[in-house]
């Protein structure tokens, strides 16, 4: 599979084609240092062979910001030797950190922008940047990627909506990439040429009046013309909309962006891989071979495949789903796919990023900090002898769902999959829960719907399907003979 085929980035060689984006983890305290519960978060992508690993964010300044890693002077190095020195000794998995400039916010809504600062402060932020990358590539890292998404500095600058008038004009794109082609010259200037240099910018801000793919196409031209070795994509999570909570500084994943930036249940598969797509075949046509990650509620590996072998990206980045399940790439490799725990995109991590609480994964089992370990031997859950006994009703238009607890095998049951098919289709996980009980609320009358649900452990290992049962949904406004639901239990 190409999704396992190694890829060099300069002068590193990554063990395979997938990447775990920076994905805060409110797991560092407010000093800023890396501490063991960090370390052990991204072990665990080692230990699962993630060919790149992307650390958080990680400040290149001192503004206080909660509990953010930091890289901002030299007392720092040591913690990130160590995280460095622990993951490769776990595996051949790549790591480099996010390092991000950011500007202030206030808990009365208020935030500072671009057009605040001085030459001087933009003077100092470019050799912040270059500084921190030098102290990357002494803590032992295998690069770095440099922040240019979302609500921060220099996407900012890279933004349709920067108000600046001097030489970082948003009226103009030259204008608008100066920064970061200034940062990026930084860079390099303490780093040398030979050392991976990577960013991650948006291929859509998805605000009002903000940039869309076909700025980002240039961006992304842009970006390689300066020589970065690869580019990461995501979309929107800005300020601009951001909906303000009384006391609380504003969150950037709050408004529509947001919920293009992490795209919940509701949106579907492989919401953002078209703008990879385009982004890739610009930059190539114009002579470069720059490496794309495509990102974006994409989770099966079939999926991700296809999108490398057909040429849409080069590297497939997984957030939320690596973090539900970080042993992803290895059970690709042992051909366990079926075991692999499949992101809902319920997005319960995104709100305790937004509580500042540590973010945890809904999937794992209850009160663990980190993801649970692989299982491979031992005895997989089942259903008890008188089966999953799987029952369905319907109800003020939802169809409830009801089944008997599965038998634990060697390690508890941490949960159940939903698989729903419509007509004669497919069937495909439609939720995951804890409980016994699901109500499908997204179903619409006239139309056949069938479901079986199978028991899971922490390690994805999971019991046979169930007997399956066929829902006929009745067609509201219909004539009597036809509008009662009927419910039919079928094998499976």
């Amino acid at each position: 599979m190409k999704i396992l085929e190694p890829l060099k980035l300069n002068g590193v060689i990554l063990p395979n084609r997938i990447a775990v984006p920076a994905m805060v983890t409110r797991l560092s305290g407010e000093d800023g240092f890396v501490n063991q519960p960090i370390i052990d978060r991204y072990v665990r992508y080692a230990q699962g062979h993630v060919g790149l690993i992307v650390v958080e964010a990680t400040a290149v300044h001192s503004n206080k910001s909660g509990p953010l890693l930091r890289i901002s002077d030299d007392e720092f190095i040591p913690g990130h030797r160590e995280l460095t020195r622990q993951v490769h000794d776990t595996s051949d998995s790549k790591v480099v950190p996010q390092i991000i400039h950011f500007l202030k916010v206030a808990r009365s809504g208020w935030r500072q922008t671009i057009d605040s600062l001085s030459e001087e402060d933009i003077e100092r932020i470019i050799e912040e940047f270059g500084q921190a990358a030098a102290r990357v590539r002494a803590a032992g890292y295998d690069g770095v990627e440099l922040h240019s998404a979302h609500a921060y500095t220099l996407s900012s600058f890279l933004s349709r909506r920067n108000p600046r008038r001097d030489g970082y004009d948003g009226r103009t794109l030259e204008g608008r990439l100066t920064m970061f082609g200034r940062v990026m010259q930084s860079v390099r200037k303490h780093v040398g040429h030979d050392w991976t240099v990577g960013v991650r910018f948006l291929a859509e801000e998805a605000i009002k009046e903000g940039y869309t793919v076909e700025d980002a196409k240039l961006i992304a031209l842009r970006m390689a013309q300066l020589g970065v070795d690869y580019i990461s994509l995501s979309v929107g999570g800005k300020f601009e909309d951001a909906v303000h909570r009384e006391g609380q500084p504003l969150y950037p994943y709050t408004g529509y962006s947001g919920d293009r930036c992490m795209p919940g249940d509701w949106y579907p598969p492989l919401p953002h891989a078209h703008m990879a797509a385009a982004i890739k075949q610009y930059i190539n046509t114009k002579g470069y071979t720059v490496p794309v990650i495509s990102v974006g509620k994409i989770s099966d590996p079939l999926d991700a495949e296809q999108l490398l072998q057909s040429g849409q990206a080069d590297m497939i980045g997984m957030a939320r789903q690596l973090l539900a399940d970080p042993d992803w790439v290895k059970k690709v490799e042992d051909q366990r796919s079926g075991q692999i725990v499949r992101c809902i995109y319920c997005n319960v991590c995104k709100q305790l990023d937004e509580k500042f609480k540590e973010v945890t994964c809904f999937l794992w089992p209850k009160g663990l900090s980190q993801a649970p370990a692989d299982v491979t031997d031992g005895d997989a859950p089942r259903w008890p002898e008188a089966g999953a006994g799987l029952t369905a009703t319907v109800e003020k238009g939802q169809v409830k769902l009801a089944w008997n607890k599965a038998v634990a095998g060697s390690t508890e049951i941490a949960g159940y999959n939903v698989y729903r098919a419509e007509d004669d289709g497919d069937a495909h996980v439609t939720e995951a829960v804890k409980s016994t009980k699901h109500a499908d609320k997204v179903v619409l009358g006239g139309l056949r719907y069938t479901y079986y649900v199978r028991g899971h452990d922490a390690a994805g290992r999971a019991t046979p399907p169930s007997d399956a049962v066929r829902i006929e949904m009745p067609l509201p406004f219909a004539e009597p003979a036809s509008s009662s639901s009927e419910v039919r239990h079928v094998p499976h």
